[in-house]
């Protein structure tokens, strides 16, 4: 579960940050392509000015919140420590807050408390205090973050949800649930009135103690309390869970009544609780409302559709699926959504149609992996087609040149490289061989495939292969004897 956000919500605007559509060269389109984490971002602001170029504390604290939204924490923290440095911004305790909250993220607690520690007495408020409890509690401090807790009731600065909801994400991060509704009940005598979140965090501890029946008290007891989608769907999982399948739909039919807007991960999450309940109507139902309010739909979205209709025995309403996504626009191809599918196929037993997609992708150009490959290889062998799991393999082999180290499984080596020995040509076997060992280095099934297909076709290179098989240090046992002996029958 993530961490509760300590910077207020209305410190920035809601909408993401753009360029201009006619690609004025702006600070942030300087900014955001670096994103190797490890390159400062320094030289770009102060060539930004240096070239007698404005930039505005608005512009500044947006690229400071897009960072952070994208988790370039470093970067937000060289631009909010810029702004301080160079007196483009007087901080106020808000900007401070979120200082104190990148330097948490990117040198730890320690370094968040120096800063802190620097701060003149009327910045130390509500806000600051609770940056630097934010990060006690990202770190599970927990002496600290309960103790600063105490610190800032007495101050007066825990009188919102924020704070309270702070220890409650402590207490869930460290395992010990039995203690979130203590701090909701707290809450409650200290008069802070709980918000969405805290709700949430009632329920998903109730939920991680099996009790059903305190997430229903509790969804009674804070009805007054508005609660976004995301909360039911939470409690609805947990019902879920437990088997309770018509509270459990009840709870999706509120989850999906609050959905607003355009919210693609709101359909994609209650579409993949329906498909937990295996009600295939509802999947499709909800996907096709998705389609209906997210006129453009990422690859995420059919991905998480894909999967759900898989898991219910779908693989029809599946293939129309993959259909609808190849024919759309302004998606890049992503070989992770047809091989949902492929997937599929192999998993019930259908590894012919798993085949027949890979090979249509690879015909058309499209990328495919030698995991996929793999995959139907050894499906393939599990049925008996050694022939069709060895062209599987080989593909696979041909896909992973100049990529990272694949390691097929080894029942599905062992077993090709047996059969080749005994059905292949020397050539082929020595081909296989080569672009295998460079995957799983060499082993003695290699070399016994080897000293098959040479026995085979005459034997005149069976010493060169033991010698070669000598100097990779690899024994000769009863079986290498058993091979040698069919020499002198041939």
């Amino acid at each position: 579960m993530n961490i509760l956000r300590r910077i207020p919500s209305n410190l920035f605007t809601n909408r993401h940050y753009y360029t201009n559509r006619v690609k004025k060269t702006t600070l942030y389109s300087k900014i955001s392509p670096l994103g190797n984490p490890k390159s400062s971002i320094y030289p770009e602001l102060q060539n930004w000015v240096h070239s007698g170029n404005k930039v505005s504390v608005a512009e500044l604290i947006r690229i400071v919140h897009d960072l952070r939204r994208r988790k370039r924490f470093l970067h937000a923290l060289e631009v909010s420590k810029w702004m301080n440095e160079t007196g483009v911004c007087i901080f106020s305790p808000t900007e401070h807050a979120v200082h104190l909250d990148l330097i948490g993220r990117v040198h730890g607690f320690v370094s968040a408390e120096t800063y802190f520690e620097t701060l003149k007495e009327h910045h130390r408020n509500d806000k600051t205090h609770g940056a630097l409890l934010n990060c006690y509690v990202r770190q599970q401090e927990v002496e600290k973050a309960l103790s600063h807790f105490e610190k800032m009731r007495e101050l007066g600065y825990a009188s919102s949800s924020l704070t309270y909801n702070n220890i409650m994400c402590l207490y869930t991060n460290i395992g010990q649930h039995e203690k979130v509704p203590c701090v909701l009940e707290q809450m409650k005598e200290e008069n802070v009135v709980p918000d969405n979140y805290s709700v949430r965090l009632c329920i998903n501890a109730f939920g991680v103690m099996n009790d059903l029946e305190r997430i229903s008290e509790i969804l009674r007891e804070e009805d007054v309390v508005r609660m976004d989608w995301n909360t039911y769907a939470v409690a609805a999982k947990f019902y879920i869970d437990g088997g309770g399948r018509d509270k459990a739909i009840e709870l999706l039919k509120m989850s999906e009544d609050r959905l607003e807007g355009k919210d693609g991960e709101g359909y994609n999450h209650l579409i993949t609780l329906y498909a937990r309940l295996g009600d295939k109507g509802e999947v499709l139902r909800l996907w096709g409302l998705e389609k209906d309010v997210c006129k453009r739909r990422i690859n995420q979205d059919y991905l998480t559709v894909l999967q759900s209709l898989v898991k219910i025995d779908g693989l029809r309403e599946a293939e129309e699926v993959v259909k609808e996504w190849e024919s759309s626009s302004g998606n890049c191809y992503d070989f992770r959504v047809p091989n949902v599918v492929i997937r599929g196929y192999v998993g019930k037993g259908m590894v012919e149609k798993g085949e027949a997609m890979l090979e249509d992708l690879a015909r058309r150009g499209k990328g495919t992996t030698a995991d996929s490959w793999g995959l139907v290889a050894a499906a393939y062998v599990e049925k008996g087609g050694l022939d069709s799991a060895y062209k599987c393999l080989k593909t696979g082999l041909d896909v992973e040149v100049g990529k990272r180290k694949w390691r097929p499984g080894l029942k599905v080596v062992t077993s090709v490289l047996s059969w080749l020995g005994d059905e292949g040509r020397l050539s082929e076997v020595e081909s296989f061989v080569a672009s295998l060992r460079n995957c799983t280095g060499v082993n003695r099934e290699m070399y016994h495939a080897l000293v098959k297909a040479d026995i085979r076709e005459g034997g005149s290179n069976v010493d060169t292969l033991l010698q070669r098989m000598k100097e990779d240090r690899i024994e000769t046992d009863d079986e290498t004897m058993a091979i040698l002996s069919t020499r002198s029958h041939c």
